[in-house]
């Protein structure tokens, strides 16, 4: 090989690392995001983490007396679908910017954005 083709090949590994680096710091903002939604009213905030997992209820104790338990059970599931909304939200919103141009966020992730089964480990030129 020639030097200046090495140099060409040791750029591009380089381009590659810098954007897989990127994309991890996303990823790994992602694996922090949740979100808590709270009811008007303030009888019912639920937390949601990445991927929609339920991280925390809480519950005032007016909820108790105020609410019958299908009330409090759908109060619940709401707030829990607000959270989701917005953490798929603050998912896409990170992840957009790296995606190629023209590749809508929808067709690579669909509802769900797991990079480690798209992005290998980095690159690294041969000696």
């Amino acid at each position: 090989m020639t030097d200046a083709f090495e140099g060409e090949i040791g750029r591009l590994a380089g381009e590659i690392n810098q954007q897989l680096a990127r994309i991890r710091e996303a990823y790994e903002e992602l694996s922090a995001t949740e979100h808590t939604a709270c009811s008007t009213d303030g009888m019912v905030s639920v937390t949601v983490g990445r991927n929609g997992q339920l991280r925390g209820i809480e519950l005032s104790p007016r909820a108790y007396r105020t609410l019958s338990p299908s009330q409090l059970a759908d109060a619940i599931m709401q707030q829990a679908g607000k959270a989701t909304a917005a953490v798929s939200e603050q998912s896409k919103q990170l992840l957009e910017p790296l995606m190629p141009e023209g590749m809508p966020y929808q067709e690579v992730f669909g509802e769900r954005d797991m990079l480690d089964a798209f992005f290998p480990s980095p690159v690294k030129p041969a000696p």
